[in-house]
């Protein structure tokens, strides 16, 4: 199965002609989404129902792991790494048990290259989530370089992570290809960010505005659209995550690609004239 969806539910305003959408209207439209509040603050049990109460029996989600985990960020103040993974899988156990976890997602920044020590560090990643299923995603190219590209894709399929397959700006020379290998039969993750080549590397409060400003044309959705069948035929499930969404794109070309793919989700939420 192909599941289509966008970051965040709360961002997609043009689903529903106003500023901002709740996951209960998003579910009527796409059955997975990624959330990337618990990248941010640790998630609460409370919320996690709260959420699973919205959605269908085929809604899936996406979860990024805390920043702390992924080099990115501090633990939340006075917790314990421990602490924090405990939390963590207490929180989401409904989710889990409910069978509406996609996958966690660990997404590494730029900083994080190809070297012994980050190896090991994945090895670590893997021991806390050892029960979970993982997407790992890349952002250096050295992960993707023909000295080590092979000996990667043989270690993510050992250790069963699914390395997602990345659409970034094409004209950086940092910047990793978009790479259709399925290292886990189980499940792959696509996340498409957008090719704002200028607005990648901004920095600064106004980075999040720009980084992912950007539109899909449709001569790129027929691309992406090759390298989803690619993946699809390669993995059991497939979820497909639209993060261009600086200026509210991403749910317009999600609707694309489904509608490219020729795509019918029948468990979705009803809209509300449905219910008359």
């Amino acid at each position: 199965m192909i599941r289509i969806g966008c970051t965040t539910f709360s961002e997609h305003g043009r689903l529903v002609d106003r500023k901002t959408s709740k996951l209960f209207e998003y579910a009527r439209y796409f059955p997975v989404v990624e959330l990337d509040t618990t990248y941010h603050f640790l998630p609460k049990e409370k919320d996690v129902r709260n959420w699973l109460t919205q959605v269908p029996d085929n809604f899936r989600f996406v979860l990024k792991v805390h920043q702390s985990i992924t080099t990115q960020g501090e633990l939340p103040e006075g917790i314990t790494l421990e602490e924090s993974l405990r939390l963590f899988k207490t929180a989401i156990a409904p989710m889990v048990e409910a069978g509406k976890l996609y996958c966690l997602l660990a997404q590494f920044p730029n900083q994080f290259k190809c070297t012994k020590q980050n190896v090991a560090y994945l090895d670590q990643v893997r021991t806390w989530f050892a029960d979970y299923p993982v997407a790992i995603e890349l952002r250096d190219i050295s992960w993707y370089q023909p000295a080590f590209y092979p000996s990667m894709i043989e270690y993510m399929t050992k250790k069963q992570f699914s390395l997602v397959a990345v659409d970034q700006p094409k004209r950086l020379s940092t910047t990793i290809p978009l790479d259709a290998a399925v290292t886990n039969p189980a499940f792959a993750l696509c996340r498409f960010h957008g090719r704002n080549d200028s607005g990648w590397t901004a920095t600064g409060p106004e980075a999040k505005h720009v980084r992912t400003l950007y539109r899909y044309n449709e001569n790129e959705i027929n691309e992406l659209a090759n390298t989803i069948r690619s993946v699809a035929a390669n993995a059991r499930e497939t979820a497909v995550i639209f993060n261009n969404n600086a200026g509210r794109d991403a749910a317009d070309n999600a609707q694309e690609m489904i509608s490219k793919l020729q795509l019918a989700y029948e468990a979705l939420n009803p809209n509300q004239l449905e219910l008359f």
